[in-house]
């Protein structure tokens, strides 16, 4: 009996141990403030929001603010969705993921927030764009942008007098001139699939119907017909790159840039942090990617690199409206531009970072267009699609797969636009 007892005794004592840790290791104390939860994907800026969540506790005595930024987050959320466990605001992209949490019901419907107001209007249309069928309502705050074309070093251009090319005869003729000239003109890193997509992206904004996905998904055309220009392209610009182009990765394009093997590198200004790293004394600019032979016709290729949402079940959507506009506040849109080297989705006086200085009239003039593999399927791998077709060159059988793989890897939304198209003939 007393070994009973002390056995109890003990089982209590552990358990009331136990308790007092995990007590401990609660995300929060009850504070008789309003808590706010983000969860956001942009794990390389995380001393940045570390920075913004420390000020706005600082300054605020009504509302906690805790900021995570893990690993993977897409999935961790996906996750959280699944258990019915809702972060109250989410950070992402202006992708595929934004359009299935719209179709799913999971976010909020903010057009009564005041913020709105002060974001480009070309980026709210870019995720509006992004729904499989036309959604009332807007469901997310755009944030900041990237910018993807061509990267150029700046010294090499300018001891050589090349000029900056503004179609596509301009490009080729610069190609030919850098390479007569003994120099490799472009550096592209395919080994990394998704770095095919990088050039792709730039053509398609030029050549392609920004809605060409929802074109296809309502039976009104085919891949084939809209991205054999877009395809023959991007089969042009490969002999003027390195041997082998798909025999090196990204970082090893970064690298070769950043010590002058090559006069412009296909990739978006998000590379600039990594290039610097290699060589912080190059002067790195980034222009349009000239698809088309008209000088007047070409679009920057920019989309909604960050977003905020709000969950449809966040219990205090005004303490949430709240953290939204301290997020907008100059400063911190300032702070992340300069750490990221983004592009503001904001109308302010903002400093744009140098590299971006030769895209600067298509931002202010809103003449951008969104990426388009934000309407890829994730579970279609395009960008290995592309890099097949990069190493045999068959642009027919590359055509012929992408239009097979995008019945079967979007059958369900197919199913669903061309339901909507019945219900609204009218």
């Amino acid at each position: 009996m007393k070994t009973m007892k002390r056995f109890l005794c003990l089982v209590l004592s552990v358990l009331m141990t136990a308790a007092l840790l995990l007590s401990g290791c609660q995300k929060s104390v009850d504070t008789g403030k309003t808590e706010i939860e983000i969860v956001q994907y942009k794990q390389e800026a995380v001393k940045t929001f570390e920075k913004i969540e420390a000020n706005f506790n600082a300054t605020h005595d009504d509302i906690h603010l805790t900021i995570s930024s893990p690993n993977d987050a897409t999935t961790i959320l996906k996750t959280r969705f699944i258990r019915e466990d809702y972060p109250d605001i989410i950070g992402i992209g202006g992708d595929v993921n934004f359009s299935n949490f719209v179709d799913a019901g999971i976010l909020m419907d903010i057009s009564d927030y005041d913020g709105l107001k002060n974001v480009k209007q070309s980026y709210i249309d870019i995720l509006e764009g992004l729904e499989f069928v036309p959604t009332e309502g807007t469901f997310g705050m755009p944030f900041a942008a990237n910018a993807a074309g061509i990267l150029y070093n700046k010294a090499m251009f300018q001891e050589h007098g090349w000029t900056l090319p503004t179609n596509w005869n301009e490009l080729m003729t610069l190609c030919k001139t850098i390479q007569s000239e003994g120099i490799l003109p472009f550096y592209f890193g395919m080994k990394d699939t998704w770095t095919c997509l990088a050039p792709w992206n730039a053509l398609c904004v030029d050549l392609a119907p920004a809605d060409i996905c929802q074109q296809v998904n309502e039976g009104k055309t085919t891949f084939t017909a809209a991205y054999k220009e877009v395809a023959e392209k991007m089969m042009q610009l490969l002999p003027y790159g390195e041997e082998g182009v798909v025999a090196y990765g990204y970082n090893d394009a970064c690298t070769a840039f950043a010590n002058g093997e090559s006069a412009m590198y296909t990739i978006g200004s998000y590379a600039v942090p990594q290039i610097l790293s290699v060589n912080p004394d190059m002067e790195i600019g980034s222009f349009v990617m000239p698809g088309n032979d008209d000088s007047d016709k070409q679009y920057l290729n920019s989309g909604v690199d960050l977003q905020f949402c709000v969950t449809a079940e966040c219990p205090n959507k005004e303490a949430a409206y709240e953290v939204l506009r301290y997020l907008q506040d100059p400063e911190n849109v300032q702070l992340y531009i300069d750490d990221q080297t983004s592009v503001p989705c904001e109308n302010g006086d903002f400093k744009i970072p140098a590299v971006l200085d030769d895209m600067k009239p298509y931002i202010d003039n809103d003449k951008m267009v969104d990426y388009q593999d934000h309407h890829y399927p994730s579970e279609m791998s395009v960008d290995a699609i592309i890099q097949t077709m990069v190493i045999n060159g068959d642009i027919d059988a590359f055509l012929a797969k992408f239009d097979k793989d995008w019945v079967r890897y979007n059958r369900d939304i197919i199913r669903k636009v061309q339901a909507y198209q019945e219900a609204h003939q009218s």
